[in-house]
């Protein structure tokens, strides 16, 4: 079962709580019938004895004791994946249901660039200021489905008006 935990954080990191499920599931897949093996995901889980979860508990414990899991290095490299292309609120929604949550310095960080990336977001997708107000509503829809606050999203709408403005002014 370690390996099969090593495994896993080398192909990423991992929180404690997405790892430990992947590890029931394994362990759960590895201890159906041989009968069952091809039916193995269309069947109900067989449920693991008090056992199967206390050695996935010490699996777990071994690898933080190791440094090999860490929730500091998961949550740095989620940020990092992440706040390109989504805002504060999707990056801690998605943390939260890791069940980890950033360090103040971390999450001060990205409040600061927040509206930076929120612009470059929209520049990405949109090339040109909403014409109307109905194209607002799409560009402001899209930017709060990727998760910035609606602070910054008008802001950043603003902004892109205020710049087309200068342009067609030229």
């Amino acid at each position: 079962m370690k390996a099969r935990a090593l495994a896993l954080l080398a192909q990423r990191e991992q929180s404690v709580s997405e790892i430990r499920r992947k590890l029931l599931r394994h362990l759960r897949a590895t201890s159906l019938p041989a009968s069952a093996g091809a039916l193995a995901e269309e069947v109900d889980p067989i449920p693991v004895e008090d056992d199967g979860e206390a050695r996935v508990d010490e699996v777990i414990d071994w690898l933080r004791a190791h440094n090999y899991l860490s929730e500091e290095r998961f949550v740095e490299s989620r940020l990092n994946a992440r706040s390109g292309r989504y805002g504060n609120l999707r990056i801690r929604q998605e943390l939260a249901q890791h069940g980890v949550v950033m360090t103040p310095e971390a999450a001060q960080s990205l409040k600061d660039s927040e509206l930076e990336r929120a612009t470059e977001v929209w520049r990405k997708k949109f090339a040109h200021p909403p014409a109307d107000a109905a194209e607002k509503a799409r560009h402001a829809r899209f930017l709060s489905q990727r998760g910035f606050s609606p602070d910054v999203i008008s802001r950043v709408l603003r902004n892109a008006r205020a710049a087309g403005k200068a342009e067609t002014a030229d």
